[in-house]
């Protein structure tokens, strides 16, 4: 049958089973959005194309699928960057379609005209521009494919108005084949091997994870590994989730604002299996003095990844979920009478005595404010860890890894390697959509909230009961907590001495608004806002100058830190 390209661009989408698509309209996509209606997708038109991104983004890490995202060209496509640069880094699956003035136009200064190929280019996993309607769907299929397959990341697909206005015999392609593409899933049966003896003579083995474990859903593995072996787990921020934050064997976050058990047990154990981490700076500290008693067995699908920060003894380049049941099979095929809980139970008990001696806790001292811990946590023991949590970025973030317990993963959505502040009310956004049902809440700074604040508009025209806790301290947080400690207290644009009334802006844009002053408030006012069926901005005004512990100072090694 004889389709337009934009016809041709909405039956691939049909054909990749994508059922939301987040955008925003204009000129040079108007033929698509002119035959949108003819196709059973839900359309969500976000306020800002890069809040669209980053609920595509958000519903892709919350439902496990691609994330699709539709823009005009010029500034409606250079405003996707900061979405696609934070997916870029957290490694998600999400495919941009963007608007390009027509093929005979490109590269004459046109209106709305942006090389978005050119900008995006050091940020995407790939990008395409089709200059031919015959290329359409055939680059659509390779899109999907590379942005699910491998590491994933995302793809852009720049769409020329003529392209769109085109038409053409529609023949959707069946399976990709890229000769230039072809990521390696299979372990290696040889370092397997390698894995299963070092495992028998370490004392003091360690699962360090990320979010490559989310990423592949080798989440069920590493729970057997872990158990079975009884060897202790923990994680980076983006790992959050994929080992149950209640079980006896989790010890928490890694790195600068890690827990004191986690920084302690990586830098005394004598075996580190990396599953699907990167080694930033972040997680690693002082680079010299990271794991340094240790062997490390590095599981990344990315060769990339693999020795760029560290050294490691087992490169495992291949699918975690594939390397942790090669793992489990070589465990049960031995058959070994070998006591695991026995072999490691001295090295458990050390790091319980790290966890007892420092847990992770805050000082009311007296203090009329409200704490922020007291809030993440009286936010765990209402939803008993069964919400979906997004964060923006900063204090707020740190706390919401630190003191909500992660029992599933994809219930953690965050950004770890861009840390992009405005990324998680959108993402919150994308995620109600991908369960309608679940309570899915935005822990938030003053600060980072109002860069997106527009999309209370989108989450009331479409009824999403979207919940943001404003962890309100006046301050852009994390920025004054490193001028205090490093910077002699020269708190330089970091005081919010302007704020708006949060609740008035919530109803002024149809939500509900909510405002904890008392600690003896909290549980009732977070349950009664839990409860709405409406959008709803809970502002609690907590501790002008609580600070994040543990922390870790720029440079130093990850036992070095500050606690108080």
């Amino acid at each position: 049958m004889e389709l337009t390209g934009a016809q041709v661009l909405l039956e691939s989408l049909r054909r990749e089973e994508v059922e939301v698509i987040f955008g925003y309209p204009g000129g040079a996509t108007i033929d698509i959005y002119n035959e949108m209606s003819k196709y059973p997708f839900k359309h969500v038109m976000t306020r800002h194309e890069q809040a669209a991104v980053h609920a595509a983004d958000g519903y892709a890490r919350a439902s496990g699928k691609a994330g699709v995202c539709l823009v005009t060209s010029g500034p409606g496509a250079t405003n996707t960057v900061t979405g696609i640069a934070t997916a870029y880094m957290d490694s998600i699956p999400i495919v941009v379609f963007t608007g390009q003035v027509p093929t005979c136009l490109i590269g004459n200064d046109a209106f709305q005209e942006a090389d978005i190929v050119g900008i995006t280019r050091p940020c995407v996993k790939h990008n395409f521009l089709v200059k031919d309607v015959k290329d359409l769907a055939l680059t659509i299929k390779q899109a999907f494919y590379i942005a699910r397959t491998g590491r994933p990341g995302p793809v852009l697909v720049d769409l020329p108005k003529d392209v769109m206005q085109a038409k053409i015999e529609y023949e959707y392609p069946g399976e990709i084949h890229m000769r230039s593409y072809s990521p390696h899933y299979e372990p290696n049966a040889r370092q397997i091997g390698k894995v299963i003896d070092l495992l028998r003579f370490t004392r003091r083995p360690l699962l360090f994870v990320g979010g490559g474990v989310i990423g592949s859903n080798a989440s069920e593995e590493l729970i057997w590994l872990a158990k079975n072996l009884h060897i202790p787990v923990i994680g980076t921020l983006m790992g959050l989730g994929s080992f149950p934050g209640n079980e006896p064997l989790w010890f928490g976050m890694v790195g600068m604002h890690g827990t004191y058990a986690a920084n302690m047990a990586i830098n005394n154990a004598d075996l580190l299996l990396a599953v699907g981490v990167r080694f930033d700076d972040r997680v690693t500290g002082k680079l010299s003095s990271f794991a340094e008693k240790a062997k490390i067995v590095h599981i990344d699908i990315d060769p990339t990844s693999i020795r760029k920060n560290v050294s490691v003894e087992v490169p495992m380049v291949c699918d975690c979920r594939r390397a942790l049941k090669a793992l489990r099979s070589e465990i049960d095929a031995a058959g070994e009478p070998v006591n695991w809980e026995e072999k490691h139970g001295d090295w458990i008990g050390k790091i319980q005595a790290w966890q007892k001696s420092q847990p992770m806790s805050y000082e009311i001292n007296g203090s009329t404010y409200i704490k922020p811990q007291m809030v993440i946590e009286s936010i765990y023991e209402l939803t008993k860890g069964r919400a979906i949590i997004a964060t923006e970025v900063g204090q707020n973030q740190m706390w919401a890894a630190q003191f909500y317990k992660y029992h599933k993963p994809r219930t953690l959505l965050t950004s770890g390697g861009l840390g992009t502040m405005g990324y998680g009310f959108p993402a919150a956004i994308g995620a109600q959509f991908a369960f309608p049902s679940s309570l899915v809440i935005d822990i938030a700074g003053d600060g980072s909230i109002q860069m997106n604040i527009q999309e209370l508009a989108t989450a009331v025209s479409y009824e999403l009961p979207v919940k943001i806790v404003i962890l309100n301290n006046g301050h852009l947080g994390m920025v004054r907590q490193w001028q205090e400690l490093f910077y002699n207290r020269n708190y330089c644009s970091t005081c919010l001495h302007k704020n708006p009334d949060f609740v008035a802006l919530a109803k002024a844009y149809g939500a509900e608004g909510y405002r904890i002053e008392k600690r003896e408030n909290v549980k009732d006012v977070l349950k009664q806002a839990f409860a709405t069926k409406r959008p709803a901005i809970i502002d609690v005004l907590v501790e002008p100058e609580e600070n994040v512990y543990p922390m870790v100072p720029a440079g130093a090694s990850l036992t070095d830190m500050l606690l108080v």
